[in-house]
């Protein structure tokens, strides 16, 4: 499976920070702690890596679940997520202050919060609404794929309950509603025999 090659905003790209995670080298290792779009693509190659981990025992060429087509789809994702996006603007408590945070960052937030779900991965993850307007309602869509054998609307569930905490808290976007759509129902490992009762 190839990572895609377009460089991000930084001049790094999804490749470059996978070779990094399977060699521990990189050019310019410094940069990896101050770059938050190389954060974020690290945080993400690392829970998709996860996931394969939970998915490695599946014969799924066999089965023909397209596994590899939705890996690829992910990458797809995650590369045009790194992007930093518009730009949304926040409350300033000195007057003349301006600050913002960029619609990759809160992309890249809502990816980490469903990736944090047990047998989960997020695929694309978008804001609908003006999100440089403050106020603005604002919609969150959220693609995600579920293991067989997790509960799928208990998993949508918890994602919308923990997305809508987490947003509430890290920003000041008025979200109006949470859309979960389960793209993909991916096929579990099979369980090693000596583990089996």
């Amino acid at each position: 499976m190839s990572t895609p090659g377009e460089t991000l905003g930084c001049g790094h790209n999804l490749a470059d920070l996978s070779e990094y995670l399977d060699t521990g080298r990189i050019g310019d290792p410094g940069h990896l702690e101050d770059c938050p779009e190389c954060q974020s693509g690290l945080a993400s190659l690392r829970s998709l890596a996860a996931l394969g981990n939970e998915l490695l025992d599946a014969d799924t060429a066999a089965a023909g679940s397209g596994s590899d087509d939705w890996m690829k789809t992910i990458l797809d994702n995650l590369h045009l997520e790194l992007r930093p996006g518009r730009n949304i603007p926040l409350r300033a408590d000195t007057p003349g202050d301006l600050l913002t945070e960029t619609e990759g960052a809160i992309s890249a937030l809502i990816r980490s919060v469903a990736d944090s779900l047990p047998g989960t991965a997020a695929g694309k993850c978008r804001l609908y609404g003006d999100v440089t307007e403050p106020g603005a309602p604002i919609t969150i869509g959220v693609d995600l794929a579920v293991v067989y054998g997790h509960p799928l609307e208990q998993r949508a569930t918890a994602l919308r309950w923990k997305l809508a905490t987490t947003l509430a808290l890290q920003t000041e976007l008025n979200i109006t509603a949470i859309d979960v759509t389960i793209t993909d129902v991916l096929e579990p490992g099979n369980p090693d025999p000596e583990e089996t009762p």
